[in-house]
């Protein structure tokens, strides 16, 4: 099975920024994207960032120049750099994994990590 562990979330204050990590690890074939989902209380799931096997990037517009994607293939860690927070950022973010090499394609989620923004 694949697993991704996440880890960065936390409190932090309008303004302010913090690092997501998603590091994945076991029986993966063949990446097409990675991204970032949130969820905050009452709405639905949406997708914040995805980077592409390629290499293509693409944000919610509500982030956009705000946050960052990026990924280290070595370590197949996927990152999200968030800066100049706003409260309306805060919800539970996910990574999310696409593979599709295997007999059919799968998607794996992250536990998802709390992110406040408050003062």
């Amino acid at each position: 099975q694949v697993q991704l562990l996440e880890s960065g979330g936390g409190l932090v204050q309008p303004g302010g920024s913090l690092r997501l990590s998603c590091a994945a690890s076991g029986s993966i074939f063949r990446i097409s994207a990675m991204a970032w989902y949130r969820q905050a209380p009452g709405k639905q799931r949406e997708l914040v960032a995805i980077i592409m096997r390629g290499g293509s990037r693409d944000y919610a517009d509500s982030v956009k120049g705000r946050f960052t994607i990026s990924r280290d293939n070595a370590k197949i860690t996927v990152y999200l750099q968030m800066n100049s927070l706003k409260p309306e950022d805060t919800a539970v973010y996910y990574c999310n994994l696409h593979d599709m090499g295997g007999v059919t394609p799968r998607d794996y989620w992250g536990q998802g990590t709390q992110v406040t923004v408050s003062s």
